[in-house]
This record gives structure tokens, C-alpha cells and sequence, in this order.
């Protein structure tokens, strides 16, 4: 079994003493987000958990307590943007905290097991495609030899933010400049010896350069583990989703980031 911690809410952040708790007590009550009444446990014995995946934009206060979860494989989804606090309020600053504590986490478990996110990807009279370029590249400079791989994905339009899109002007690039942008990202990351994929999209990059992720990854966590997992294509996700089958014990409205084109506020 994989758990996934957390699609809902950035787990790593707001919930990683809940989560050690969690951890002691070797299993924890999800509710259904679709229907709060039905609730499952869930296991967190050593024994049944393959990996964790922690899913983040500031894994600053789990990292105190790694030493807590030496009997679990795990690894990180690190979010890292060139967005300002226009868009993600309480993220702390880029360069002066979140590059760092990337490079500190990287350094501690180890560049493969850090995934840096350059996600999600939206257009508008501020954060342009040039803007993008720029900013991806900086933050691929400073991550250079700290991760292995970024995962990208261009933002996704669904009902919980569809007016905060339209009030950001958010606008759709063509085809030819979709794929032009791409193989900018693509160069700025190998320059930086990093794999650039991509999340979820129907696009096919492929002859940019990039290619599509499995973001749960078997074969990743065949790495971490040195043994084979047998997984199966997680059906909970959208038919883009390359990822496999986990178990998410996170809980939507439990994120203190306040990004305003997150779909899980």
C-alpha cells in the first residue's frame, strides 16, 4: 500500500506533528471527502506501507522529525513557483527560505527522492511565459544537483476556482506557443541535469522534450526500496493521470497556503 500525503492539504507543513502522532498509534481515520460520514482506517504499520509520498510546499517542520520514520521508504512532491504572494500568500520567500530548505532536504535524504514541482503552469498580463522562462530557469540553476527531476503541469479550470482564474485573467496560450514554451523549460532543466515531465496533460510534449510522470512511480519507489512493487494505475484519478494506486489520508480545507488557483480550497 501507498500513502499518499497529501493531494488535499499540504500535509508536510500544517499536519506533520498530527501525522507523527499518526505514525505512533500505527493508523489513522480518513473520512470520504464525498461523503464525510463514511469513514476508513487505514494502516500505517511498517508491515503494509510500500512508501509515503508527501506532497508540499514547505517541508521545513516534518524535516525535524524524519528520524521518526526511519522504518518507512518515503519521498517528496516539492512544490517550488516563481509566483508571488499575489497568488501564493503564505508560501515563505523563494529564494531567501524555500530554495534552501530544498537543497537542505536534498541533501539529507537524497536528490532522487526530492521531486521538484514547477506546478501548476497559468498565463496572464503578469506571469507570462517569459516570466515563466525566467523564473524556471533561476530556480533550476539553484536546484542544479539537487533533484533529478521536475514535474510540471499547466493550470486546471474546476468549479471551487474558476472565478479566481477569470479574476486573474488567466488565459490559454496556442498550440505552437504551448509547445515553443515547452522546450525552453525542457533546455533550462537538462542544462541544470534535471528530467523535465509532465502531470496529468493531455498534451503530448514528448518532441519537446518532455515526458509523461507518473507522480505515485513505481519505479521510483523500486529505487527507493530495491524491490518491486505490483501497482496498478490509480482509476480515482483523472485518465491523464499516470499514477499508481494509493491511499490519500489528507483532508480538503486543511491548507493554510491560500494559493488561489488550487482547486482543493
Amino acid at each position: 500500500m501507498i500513502i499518499s500525503a497529501s493531494r488535499r492539504t499540504d500535509l508536510p507543513n500544517y499536519h506533520a506533528q498530527w501525522f507523527c502522532e499518526r505514525i505512533k498509534e500505527g493508523y489513522v481515520d480518513v473520512k470520504n471527502p464525498m461523503n464525510p460520514k463514511q469513514v476508513r482506517r487505514v494502516s500505517l504499520s511498517p508491515d503494509e506501507v510500500d512508501c509515503i509520498v508527501f506532497w508540499t510546499k514547505n517541508p521545513e517542520p516534518m524535516m525535524a522529525r524524519l528520524d521518526e520514520l526511519a522504518a518507512y521508504p518515503y519521498y517528496f512532491q516539492f512544490t517550488l513557483t516563481g509566483y508571488g504572494k499575489d497568488i501564493e500568500p503564505h508560501v515563505p520567500h523563494k529564494k531567501e527560505k524555500m530554495i534552501p530548505i530544498f537543497q537542505r532536504l536534498s541533501d539529507k535524504i537524497g536528490s532522487e527522492r526530492v521531486i521538484w514541482r514547477y506546478d501548476p503552469i497559468m498565463f496572464n498580463k503578469m506571469y507570462t511565459p517569459e516570466y515563466h522562462i525566467n523564473a524556471f530557469g533561476q530556480i533550476a540553476e539553484a536546484l542544479n544537483g539537487y533533484t533529478e527531476k521536475c514535474v510540471i503541469s499547466f493550470v486546471d479550470e474546476y468549479v471551487k476556482n474558476k472565478k479566481e482564474l477569470k479574476a486573474l485573467g488567466v488565459y490559454e496560450p496556442e498550440e505552437t506557443q504551448l509547445f515553443a514554451f515547452a522546450e525552453k523549460l525542457a533546455q533550462a532543466a537538462g542544462e541544470n541535469h534535471m528530467q523535465v515531465a509532465s502531470c496529468a496533460e493531455a498534451v503530448d510534449l514528448s518532441g519537446c522534450g518532455i515526458t509523461h510522470n507518473c507522480c505515485i512511480d513505481p519505479e521510483l519507489i523500486a529505487r527507493i526500496t530495491g524491490r518491486t512493487l505490483k501497482a496498478v494505475k490509480d482509476r480515482n484519478q483523472r485518465k491523464e493521470c499516470g499514477c499508481a494506486a494509493s491511499v490519500d489520508i489528507g483532508a480538503y480545507h486543511s491548507c493554510g497556503n491560500g494559493c488561489r488557483y488550487c482547486y482543493a480550497r
